[in-house]
């Protein structure tokens, strides 16, 4: 499944965990994810791999956008 999902400058996804697989790319904007511990930054055209139940989180540094796309699908999301 896929997801549009847009953030206004430092706005944040707190850190949490999930079962599925997911890809996220960077649509449009610049962001800090950390992952398991690993702190990094994304900017525009990147994407970024979050392997199932690894905590995770990211912090816009600007406007922008993510498409993320889960594997399995999240149930909870439809």
């Amino acid at each position: 499944m896929m997801c549009e999902i847009t953030f206004k400058k430092g706005a944040q996804g707190n850190l949490h965990a999930h079962p599925h697989r997911q890809i996220t790319y960077v649509a449009q904007g610049s962001f800090r994810f950390t992952i398991a511990d690993e702190a990094r930054t994304v900017k525009q055209g990147d994407s970024i791999l979050i392997p199932p139940d690894a905590v995770h989180g990211v912090k816009a540094l600007e406007d922008g956008m993510l498409i993320d796309v889960f594997s399995p699908m999240r149930q909870e999301f439809v």
